[in-house]
């Protein structure tokens, strides 16, 4: 998965020019299928950035917990938790169009009613259309490691974006970060390990295993088998 999330028209929008961004754009050739997607779906799915905060009771039409999941790639963990969490409301936020339509395909091949999913900046979305304290859950998974020394600074987990996650999650709410970059997960508990809002359930530079809501990945699977590690960090909002 990757740490994008944006909306069709970024190249020309003023929202773009600001100090933190969560994504790197790489639209990607799509097929028609995932074309069509948009025009079949999006108005079941799909959330268009407003810029206005949203009521995300009338967003669901229903009251329930709500999880975010920021930059799902092409949708397998949105797929695997609508059909595994049906209780809860779920919002996905990648910019990648190829993967947002196979995500808009599988949502509308499970006839799910759980999800929303927005192709726009994630941070954008979190400072404009989120309230504070109204997120259950923020799920992060296999973020791009940006693993050159001189991209470092691109990386989305930041000391000023986990302010903004720990803003938006209820107290006790939980935030869950994956990577298979070891020099990742030792820069996620730099930067979370530092925020007193935050609790890692496996104490001080701790990592789990693998929980029962994530679905393990081809990729992970092949890396697993490779010798390669993957770390499940979680952290509790106090």
């Amino acid at each position: 998965m990757s740490e994008r999330a944006s909306g069709p028209d970024d190249a020309d929008n003023p929202l773009r020019q600001r100090s933190i961004r969560s994504f790197v754009l790489r639209q990607g050739r799509q097929t028609d299928a995932q074309k069509r997607a948009f025009t079949e779906h999006w108005p079941t799915y799909g959330v268009d950035f407003t810029g206005k905060p949203r009521d995300l009771e009338q967003l669901f039409g229903r009251h329930a917990e709500r999880v975010l999941e920021i930059g799902f790639g092409n949708g397998e963990q949105v797929l695997f938790a609508a059909e595994n969490e049906k209780q809860r409301d779920l919002i996905g936020i990648e910019v990648h169009g190829p993967g947002v339509g196979r995500c808009l395909n599988g949502l509308a091949a499970l006839a799910a009613t759980q999800v929303r999913i927005y192709q726009h900046d994630a941070v954008e979305v979190l400072k404009q259309e989120i309230a504070d304290a109204s997120l259950d859950e923020v799920r992060i998974y296999f973020p791009d490691p940006w693993h050159k020394k001189r991209h470092h600074k691109r990386r989305l987990i930041s000391p000023e974006f986990t302010a903004l996650l720990c803003d938006k999650l209820k107290p006790g709410g939980r935030l869950h970060l994956a990577t298979d970059w070891e020099n990742y997960a030792e820069h996620m508990w730099d930067v979370l390990d530092a925020e007193p809002r935050l609790h890692n359930i496996a104490g001080a530079r701790g990592a789990v295993d693998r929980p029962a809501w994530r679905r393990q990945t081809h990729f992970e699977t092949r890396g697993q088998k490779l010798g390669h590690g993957v770390w499940d960090l979680i952290y509790l909002r106090r």
